[in-house]
């Protein structure tokens, strides 16, 4: 996968079963690519139960799904949300991590 400019990702753990992430699959995944959110911050997937993608390094395992977890530049986690609360509540949360990674990493924040 080719690393956006500000070398940050977003991943969601998910498993089979969840319908939490079944609801952000269908009614978020799509549109997220298109935002300016996933603009700066690719979103792949990884399974709970299988191993973590080559090269990520997380502070600490998922227990719960989904969970999205920002991977900055170097593969390591730089903040996560456990669950899906809804879209009202993930687009400002996301944002807010974006923009605090950005400005950790000293790039431009999100318009």
């Amino acid at each position: 996968m080719a690393d956006p400019a500000s070398g940050l990702r977003l991943l969601m753990i998910e498993q089979p079963g969840c319908a939490y992430c079944v609801a952000f699959n269908r009614d978020i995944a799509p549109i997220y690519e298109k935002t300016e959110h996933g603009a700066a911050a690719p979103l792949f997937h990884a399974d709970l139960r299988k191993d973590m993608p080559e090269g990520i390094t997380l502070e600490s395992r998922p227990f719960v799904t989904p969970t999205f977890i920002l991977i900055g530049p170097d593969g390591h986690e730089m903040s996560r949300m456990t669950g899906f609360p809804g879209e009202d509540f993930f687009w400002p949360y996301i944002a807010k991590m974006i923009e605090e990674a950005q400005t950790e990493l000293g790039q431009p924040a999100l318009n």
